[in-house]
């Protein structure tokens, strides 16, 4: 058991290193090439904006971060490998969407006047412009996770899975970070990825 396991942290060290790499390259690339483009693209319709900001939901925002750290207890390495493809494949696909259609977000975006959350958004906004926004990236990464791990759990884990997952992409609108269309384009890309890696897994 202690091998396996080791085997496992491996390979995700190895492919977590992998993704984080192709994010950091396009992630930031691509809100850098939209901000010195001018004219935007608004995707989002003008009802969406009476959405309310709740800032608690942050905590649901943030827990993709805790997502991350599942894979190696759940799947096997080759499971963990193609996960990592998919998220990367995703993020290129994604990036060249940034780039064609850079967007700009349409909500005001809001500091809380309270700690922490006043440090926790102040954060956020400094590393993370508002113009990579279709599909969202965080709702990809969430929804591939989610699902990658669900098909190992039983029925009872697969609803607290995605129980968990509805809450992230709905913090994604309460918290001020994307609108409806793009966590719908989000779901797409990362349902198709998962499709298309699965099948060509078990045609190889």
């Amino acid at each position: 058991m202690p091998r396996l396991y080791s085997e496992r942290f491996a390979t995700f060290v190895v492919w977590g290193t992998l993704v984080g790499v192709a994010f950091f390259s396009i992630y930031p690339t691509a809100n850098w090439l939209a901000e010195l483009r001018g004219n935007p693209y608004h995707l989002f319709f003008a009802w969406e904006l009476r959405f309310p900001f709740v800032q608690e939901f942050i905590w649901f925002y943030l827990s993709l971060y805790l997502l991350f750290t599942l894979p190696p207890f759940f799947l096997t390495s080759d499971e963990m490998k193609r996960l990592a493809k998919k998220l990367i494949t995703a993020t290129c696909l994604a990036g060249l969407v940034f780039v064609a259609m850079p967007a700009r977000l349409g909500f005001a975006r809001v500091v809380p006047p309270d700690s922490p959350y006043r440090e926790i958004f102040l954060a956020m906004f400094a590393i993370d412009k508002p113009f990579n926004l279709v599909p969202s990236l965080h709702v990809v990464y969430s929804t591939a996770i989610i699902v990658a791990i669900a098909e190992r759990l039983g029925k009872t884990g697969g609803i607290v899975l995605f129980g968990w997952l509805a809450l992230v992409l709905v913090s994604t609108i309460l918290v001020r970070q994307h609108h409806l269309l793009d966590v719908f384009t989000g779901l797409a890309l990362a349902l198709i990825m998962h499709l298309y890696w699965e099948r060509r897994n078990k045609h190889a």
